[in-house]
């Protein structure tokens, strides 16, 4: 714990002085109860329950005292709190590769049920963007808070060939900054079905210049990337995510199917796709985010149901010196109040 004031920590000092005055009190009332010793007095000291309760009030305001020093030097701690100003940007595989049924009924089914419960699950403020990326990318939905536009998104996927993940974080970056110079049209349509490097969708204003920021300090929102394959063509995830990660989002990976690989079979041809699983590990680490593997449908709700708890809420350095104070006055008018009514007096 950190505290703003940590000076006025010198107060604490009172409460074992405090301690030492009291212990003197009672030794002296004790002296004075064998110098004139009476019924009342001896039946006093003849009972443990009227000596415990003695002594529970000056605990009590003790306590009270401790929790209202420490919160005149204004302690600052570590807590979770709601995300506020959240955006989410679901960026979706949507290759030909997804039609495997090694995750039931099939790996883009799963993927649509599993992130639409995960958005029925997020807080209303929560806005929600969606990328569709197979050879090119396209912006599915823009980020919003309508729930419903957002799983007619999801149910409207088609499947087409190629595998462009870095096109998909790419959009999901350019959807999040839209002043940041990225080059839209390239990332979708024939032209983005090859190969590609970041100068060539870039288009950054030289009067602008850009300073990075520190890898995963962008609290404001954060990108999920779920994907079956390797990539095939676009931009190279590596590099969009040192692109994202030079402006502090981070992009949480999935892949969804067996690392082994498996043999489909699309449109009168057959291939074999494989979980690229150290590219999704190493664009997640670049990012300060996570790799999550899903190899079957109830994994894939885990980490969707993971990802939620850990995407809404934020950890943030707050001064909690309000709820030190409520506590030391909760406790200060119970002392109060348990000295009145067994003892007649306040302490």
């Amino acid at each position: 714990m950190v505290f703003l004031w940590p000076s006025l920590l010198w107060l604490l000092l009172l409460v074992p002085l405090l301690v030492l005055l009291y212990w003197w009190l009672q030794h002296r009332r004790k002296k004075l109860a064998l110098s004139y010793p009476s019924l009342s007095l001896v039946r006093e000291a003849l009972g443990p329950r009227r000596q415990l309760r003695r002594h529970i009030p000056p605990v009590l305001f003790l306590l009270a005292l401790t929790a209202l020093l420490l919160a005149a030097a204004r302690p600052l701690a570590v807590i979770s709190l709601p995300a506020q100003n959240q955006t989410i940007m679901l960026a979706m595989d949507v290759s030909g590769s997804m039609r495997a049924a090694d995750v039931e009924p099939d790996r883009i089914t799963a993927a649509q049920n599993a992130a639409k419960a995960f958005i029925a699950e997020l807080p209303r403020h929560v806005r929600v963007g969606i990328v569709a990326f197979a050879g090119s990318a396209q912006l599915a939905q823009l980020p919003t808070q309508n729930r419903e536009d957002l799983v007619k998104a999801i149910d409207s996927f088609q499947l087409q060939r190629g595998t462009a993940t870095g096109n998909g974080i790419m959009l999901s970056l350019a959807t999040i900054f839209p002043d940041a110079g990225i080059d839209i049209a390239a990332l979708g349509g024939r032209q983005a079905m090859r190969p590609r490097s970041l100068d060539e969708i870039s288009r950054q204003d030289p009067a602008k210049p850009f300073t990075p920021v520190a890898p995963g300090s962008y609290t404001s929102a954060a990108i999920i990337m779920l994907t079956d394959g390797q990539r095939t063509t676009g931009v190279d995830p590596l590099e969009a995510a040192k692109w994202a990660a030079d402006r502090g989002v981070r992009v949480y990976t999935v892949g969804v199917g067996t690392v082994q690989g498996e043999t489909i079979g699309f449109e009168g041809w057959s291939m074999r796709v494989r979980l690229d699983e150290e590219t999704l590990k190493e664009v997640a680490a670049r990012t300060q985010a996570e790799y999550f593997h899903a190899a079957t449908a109830a994994d894939l709700k885990t980490v969707y149901e993971t990802l939620s708890s850990r995407l809404t809420v934020e950890k943030k350095e707050t001064e909690i010196s309000a709820l030190l104070a409520l506590a030391g006055a909760l406790l200060a008018v119970l002392a109060a109040g348990l000295s009145v009514w067994w003892h007649g007096r306040i302490l």
